[in-house]
């Protein structure tokens, strides 16, 4: 049994961050990935689905997916080939809570990411027709008729991305709304603006067998699970969640120097809420005491349809529901001037603040909401009031000056 000083499961962002701080803390490591670096997201996620979206053909979004993600996977070769960490191309296993397979150190982290949830359909696994994103990034013609089952972010991304290749999309959604991460308001205008340019929405409609819908292609997209299957978690006495998630404390702590990070968690399925739970997991580990970053709680997120939509914070019905007083600053894409100039003039921001004019979020969607919802989550870091926004200089003309005309409303 060899030991080390720290073992990794999973080298997706969450992992492969984890290995690459602790081997720049001197710390050895060893990492195990049953398949290719990079995880979820680079190899089948948020990286192929992007150069989908910011490609003009359903030919030029694969071409561009075939180059973009090698020369990322060989980005994080690079990164694992540090002389303190120890790359083990198979699949994990605990024999006990300190060893897994042949290696065995005081501190893991379970970081195995997720897949594909596939709701209990008739013919969800046996339809030819039917993929999960992995099997329609896979695709190698553009479908003429595709139907999507789940109106969460990656149903909604794929609709607009397939709806402007040339598809006939029909959005299929058991819930009255689409992205129910998003505020109400914001989420419907989004999904009214994606029906004018000719996407189908079929709101609070449950599929009960796929045999009825006429699509060439129909796409699962009704969410991600855990993956922990195979780890030999009863050997460490984990019970997992009802959701199939690994409980953790604060500290993303499992129990006996066993830690789990990134979507395994399910506390924020996000690669970048990933890569900032393994800083502080790492950290945690270096400096022997509690270390969770502060930050954590704000967590901005985004949609990439087109328009985009982004949001950090809680929504306005949230704030309702939890009867915490707020204010709402609305702001308008068609009244910037540089949402005219690049003829992208659909897009509303929500920004919500106490009272007293403290930050507590933003929701919107547009053109570039990521980043100006980016800079708000900054701000809320910083514990910004809505005067002291209005009276930073933005640069004209620019999108980000719909921020500021939110806080000067």
């Amino acid at each position: 049994m060899e030991k080390t000083d720290l073992i990794i499961i999973g080298a997706g962002p969450g992992g492969y961050r984890a290995a690459e701080y602790a081997a720049k803390q001197g710390l050895k490591v060893v990492i195990f990935e049953g398949s290719e670096v990079g995880g979820t997201c680079l190899n089948v996620g948020c990286i192929p689905t992007k150069t989908y979206v910011h490609s003009a053909t359903f030919a030029e979004a694969r071409e561009r997916m075939s180059q973009v993600v090698p020369q990322l996977r060989s980005g994080v070769e690079g990164i694992l080939s540090h002389p303190n960490i120890t790359l083990v191309r198979e699949k994990a296993v605990f024999v006990d809570a300190h060893t897994v397979n042949d290696y065995t150190a005081p501190n893991i982290i379970i970081a195995t990411g997720s897949e594909t949830k596939w709701l209990p359909i008739e013919g969800a696994r046996t339809d030819p027709r039917v993929v999960d994103s992995t099997g329609l990034l896979n695709l190698e013609t553009l479908p003429k008729r595709l139907t999507i089952i789940g109106a969460g972010v990656i149903g909604m991304e794929f609709a607009s991305v397939f709806n402007r290749f040339g598809s006939e999309v029909t959005v299929i959604e058991y819930l009255k709304e689409c992205l129910p991460a998003l505020d109400s308001d914001i989420a419907k205008r989004l999904r009214k603006y994606l029906e004018k340019r000719g996407i189908t929405f079929k709101m609070k409609t449950a599929v009960q067998n796929l045999a009825d819908i006429d699509a060439d292609v129909i796409l699962m997209a009704t969410g991600r699970k855990p993956r922990t299957e195979g780890l030999n978690l009863d050997a460490l006495g984990i019970t997992l969640t009802p959701q199939g998630t690994i409980p953790v404390d604060a500290n993303y702590l499992a129990g006996n120097g066993v830690y789990a990070i990134g979507d395994v968690n399910g506390k924020q399925m996000l690669a970048h809420a990933a890569e900032a739970q393994a800083i502080s997991v790492v950290k945690q580990i270096v400096n022997c005491k509690s270390s969770n970053c502060k930050f954590l709680d704000i967590m901005p997120a985004a949609i990439f349809t087109e328009p985009e939509a982004a949001c950090v914070g809680p929504t306005e019905d949230q704030l309702k529901e939890k009867n915490i007083p707020y204010v709402c600053k609305k702001s308008f894409w068609r009244a910037n001037g540089k949402a005219l100039a690049m003829n992208e003039t659909e897009g509303m921001l929500k920004l919500f603040a106490t009272p007293a004019g403290e930050i507590l979020g933003a929701h919107a969607y547009g053109a570039h909401s990521a980043d100006i919802i980016q800079e708000v989550s900054v701000l809320m870091c910083k514990h910004t009031t809505l005067s002291e926004l209005a009276d930073m200089v933005h640069i004209h003309p620019t999108l980000s000056e719909i921020l500021k005309s939110a806080a000067e409303n």
